[in-house]
């Protein structure tokens, strides 16, 4: 009941934020160069470019200390990676190109000189690999460490994948496999670690999805996508919330990272693969660039979430994952 009642709180939030945003950006769209085409409610929002084929990609994404890490836990250099892989990940499920970042941060009074020469460490290391560059920020004092991130990309007019989109016999596919993030956090946790442990690498640094994003938009022109940052349960309803549609998925075909439960990899979050779905008669292959696609379900018409088990029983599939405080 609990993570029901803060999805039901968040939902609401979203819908009163976006009823209003709706009305503001219509006044403040008319005759400018880039035109909100796509605002609240999906991973990115879209601007029209004039006079290009490109549209633009605005994403942003807030880590704070104590709801989306510990300290204790977590290193300042996998800290600077996960924070632009977080913007990169919602870059890669709309299908683009990244290309410039912005960075706000508030820095606590135990944030020392090798702590934060670490976190610019990770950051910029993932920044040079995915060609990205830091364009600008801010930089404060406080109490906690948070850091905000805001990633820019491009994509072709028209293909930038969406939440809504997906119907009814669409096929639903994951990347990669799932649960590998709860398990490393756990292992963190209980356990001594090292970086080493597949779990815990994949925990502390994400790998955004975007040469398959692009490869989902131009290629399989997939019907709508998103990625898993918060779990499948609760990110595929988020889906299927924006497309108006309901799901059904098999519990034996989810691909559970190795060492994790179904579990885990049904409501863990934060694994940053994506989700998306295909029409019947376009089918996707088994593996991109050696990541693993792999069919878990189908689209209905109805509006609720339903798990197949083993035995070939459907039972209602609970709406968990990452919850925010609202």
């Amino acid at each position: 009941m609990p993570g029901k009642i803060l999805k039901k709180k968040e939902l609401n939030l979203v819908k009163k934020i976006r009823q209003k945003a709706v009305t503001l950006a219509h006044r403040a769209g008319q005759g400018v160069a880039w035109p909100l085409r796509l605002g609240i409610g999906d991973d990115a929002a879209i601007l029209g470019c004039a006079g290009t084929d490109q549209e633009l990609l605005i994403t942003t994404d807030l880590l704070v200390e104590g709801a989306h890490f510990h300290r204790q836990f977590h290193p300042a250099r996998a800290l600077g990676h996960k924070v632009l892989a977080r913007g990169l990940s919602d870059i890669a499920a709309m299908g683009g190109m990244p290309l410039y970042a912005w960075l706000s941060l508030c820095l606590p009074g135990w944030a020392d000189e090798k702590w934060k020469n670490q976190f610019w460490d990770g950051l910029f290391r993932l920044a040079r690999d995915c060609g990205v560059t830091l364009a600008g920020g801010d930089l404060a004092a406080g109490e906690r460490f948070a850091a905000d991130i805001v990633v820019l990309g491009s994509v072709r007019r028209g293909r930038a994948l969406r939440r809504r989109g997906a119907k009814p016999g669409d096929i639903i596919y994951v990347s990669g496999y799932l649960g590998g993030s709860a398990l490393g956090f756990d292992r963190l946790r209980t356990a001594r670690w090292s970086t080493r442990d597949p779990a815990v690498h994949r925990h502390l640094y994400p790998s955004p999805r975007l040469t398959l994003g692009r490869y989902l938009a131009q290629e399989l022109r997939a019907s709508s996508a998103m990625d898993l940052s918060d779990g499948l349960s609760i990110d595929l309803y988020r889906l299927a919330v924006e497309s108006r549609i309901g799901a059904e998925i098999r519990s034996a075909d989810v691909p559970v990272f190795p060492g994790a439960t179904l579990d885990q990899a049904l409501h863990g979050g934060e694994d940053y693969e994506l989700v998306f779905t295909l029409p019947p008669r376009r089918k996707s292959p088994t593996a991109f660039q050696g990541i693993p696609l792999t069919s878990i379900g189908v689209i209905t018409a109805g509006r609720r979430l339903w798990l197949v088990d083993r035995a070939g029983r459907k039972v209602p599939l609970p709406v968990k994952g990452f919850q925010h405080r609202l």
